[in-house]
C-alpha cells in the first residue's frame, strides 16, 4: 500500500521558531514547505499541492489575517490553523470568524501542535461537498439565492446561517452532523467547553422557514444522540 504524505506549509517569520515546527512536522512523517513572509506565503498557499497551512499572525509584508482572508477566497476548503504569540481572545475569535479551522498560541509544545494539526486534518476529511441547489422533501432549495420554494409553491428567503447550515448538511449526504461539527464550520467557534443551545434554536427556526415538521421531518432529520442529517435528496446540482 502506497502511503500518501501530507503537505503542510509553514508560514512563520521568526528562523527559529519555522525551524522549529518544521523539524517536528518532518520528524512526524509530514512534508513542511517553508516561507516567512505573508505575500510569498500566500502565492505558496493558494498555487501549491497542500493538505494544511500553519499561518503565523506578525508577518512581514501582509499579516496572517490579511493572507487568510484572501486564501480563502482562492480555496476555501484548504484547512489553515493559525499560530500567535498574543494568546489573545480578540485574535482567536477574528482568526476563526475569518476561516481559519483551529488556533495555537505560542509557545506551545509539539505533541499540542501535532494534536491540533491531525484533529484538523481529519475534521477536513468531512468537509461537504459543494452544492448550488437540491430538491429535498418537496422543497427545492437555491444557496446561491437563499431561498427556498415550498410544495405550495410559496418561496422564503434564508438568513445566512440558515443556509449555511442547509448547505453543509446537502454536501454531507448520508451522515450525521454533530452539533460541534456545525459550530466550527458554519459558526466558526470552537466547541470546547462551550454549553450552548445555538445549532438546536438555529434547526427549530429553519424547520419553521421549510414547513418540516419536527415530528415526521421531511427535510431536517434529528439523529439520535449524534447530530442532524440531510433527508435523502430527489435531485442536486
Amino acid at each position: 500500500m502506497v502511503m500518501t504524505i501530507r503537505r503542510i506549509l509553514v508560514i512563520e517569520d521568526d528562523a527559529a521558531i519555522r525551524r522549529g515546527i518544521v523539524d517536528t512536522l518532518r520528524f512526524a512523517g509530514f512534508a513542511p514547505i517553508e516561507r516567512d513572509d505573508g505575500p510569498s506565503g500566500l502565492q505558496a498557499a493558494v498555487t501549491a499541492e497542500l493538505d494544511l497551512v500553519l499561518l503565523d499572525v506578525m508577518l512581514p509584508g501582509m499579516d496572517g489575517f490579511g493572507v487568510l482572508q484572501r486564501l480563502r477566497r482562492a480555496r476555501p476548503r484548504l484547512p489553515v490553523i493559525m499560530v500567535t504569540a498574543r494568546g489573545s481572545e480578540s485574535d482567536c475569535v477574528t482568526g476563526l470568524d475569518a476561516g481559519a479551522d483551529d488556533y495555537v498560541v505560542k509557545p506551545f509544545g509539539a505533541k499540542e501542535l501535532l494534536a491540533r494539526v491531525e484533529a484538523v486534518l481529519r475534521r477536513s476529511a468531512e468537509r461537504p461537498t459543494d452544492v448550488a441547489r437540491i430538491d429535498v422533501g418537496g422543497r427545492r432549495i437555491d444557496f446561491e439565492r437563499r431561498e427556498v420554494q415550498l410544495p405550495s409553491g410559496a418561496v422564503r428567503v434564508l438568513s445566512e446561517k440558515e443556509a449555511a447550515t442547509l448547505r453543509y448538511l446537502a454536501g454531507s449526504p448520508g451522515r450525521a452532523v454533530s452539533r460541534d461539527e456545525l459550530l466550527r464550520s458554519v459558526w466558526g467557534l470552537d466547541p470546547r467547553g462551550l454549553h450552548t443551545r445555538t445549532v438546536d434554536v438555529h434547526i427549530a427556526r429553519l424547520r419553521e422557514k421549510l414547513d418540516d415538521d419536527p415530528a415526521e421531518p421531511r427535510v431536517v432529520v434529528t439523529v439520535r444522540a449524534k447530530g442532524y442529517m440531510l433527508a435523502c435528496p430527489e435531485s442536486a446540482d
